[in-house]
């Protein structure tokens, strides 16, 4: 689900499209398409990789509105994704959670649903011990490295899902997934989703994306699917409408989900994510009521 790729560095001259989003966002009646005059967001999937992970820019996207890295709208989409990823609103009951749900990627874990198949739960682990070398999950190391890349249990079983669910007490292995999952997942989409033009709405798009796909380069990896949409659709950077970009954008999103597994429900983006850019809701603002795999939610 979620195989963290190479960091890679770029330059890219992002200053003029912060101008040119603020611009649009002061003045949202406003018929000046936002990408006139600015600069194209990274097209490739290697230079967006980079713009969403490289930090020289941070000047540039700090000044644009903070929007889904706003301290309540962050809340919100963390409640929204524990509600497809664990089936809940409450994210912060979930630091424990662990379980094969059986989609080939091993065990599911932690609030964004780190994997044993992926990387990520590997990565978060040895970060962690770096840190706290005496901790409960260090042991299971050597195994986390064996099997990372395949969905066996090979050398966790009996023991990682009581280890993992007792490490999640521990305040200290909270932080370090609330920092993993931004340093992987929630900075890199919301950062690109501002270099691309697009509001709070088009940044959790992206994050939900990026925690169900991956931050991949690779085949239906995100950056991928978003390389795919920029074939069909601008983005407000270059010059779109937002609207039409997230909707050709979910079309991707839909399509990587099935491609994976036919049978998988995409509820996620069908009555949730296009639901609510169905009903003009490009803040994001409550009150919410999606459905995900047949349950419904409201905020």
């Amino acid at each position: 689900m979620k195989r963290a790729g190479c960091l890679l560095f770029a330059t890219l001259p992002v200053l003029v499209t912060a101008i040119a989003y603020l611009v649009a966002s002061d003045h949202p009646d406003s018929d000046i398409p936002m990408g006139s005059g600015a600069s194209a967001a990274p097209s490739s999937r290697q230079e967006a990789k980079a713009a969403a992970e490289d930090p020289d820019d941070d000047a540039a996207v700090a000044a644009m509105p903070p929007g889904l890295a706003a301290p309540k709208k962050k809340e919100l989409a963390g409640k929204i994704v524990a509600s497809a990823v664990n089936s809940t609103l409450d994210w912060r009951t979930t630091y424990g959670s662990v379980k094969d749900i059986g989609d080939g990627q091993g065990y599911t874990a932690g609030i964004v649903g780190f994997c044993t198949g992926t990387h990520d739960l590997l990565t978060l682990v040895e970060r962690y011990t770096e840190k706290y070398p005496g901790n409960g999950l260090a042991r299971y190391l050597p195994a986390l490295r064996t099997v990372d890349g395949t969905d066996s249990h090979e050398g966790l079983d009996p023991g990682f899902t009581a280890a993992w669910k007792a490490e999640a007490k521990v305040e200290a292995f909270r932080e370090a997934q609330r920092a993993e999952r931004d340093r992987v997942y929630f900075d890199p989409a919301v950062r690109l989703a501002k270099l691309d033009g697009l509001g709070t709405l088009g940044q959790f798009v992206y994050y939900d994306a990026m925690v169900f796909h991956g931050p991949d380069t690779t085949e239906n990896g995100f950056y991928e699917l978003r390389e795919r949409a920029l074939a069909e659709a601008d983005t407000p950077a270059e010059g779109g409408t937002e609207e039409h970009y997230l909707d050709v954008f979910l079309d991707m999103h839909r399509r990587a989900i099935e491609e994976k597994r036919l049978d998988h429900d995409t509820s996620r983006v069908d009555t949730a994510l296009r639901k609510f850019l169905a009903e003009g809701n490009l803040d994001l603002d409550t009150p919410l009521r999606w459905t995900i795999y047949g349950q419904t939610y409201r905020i």
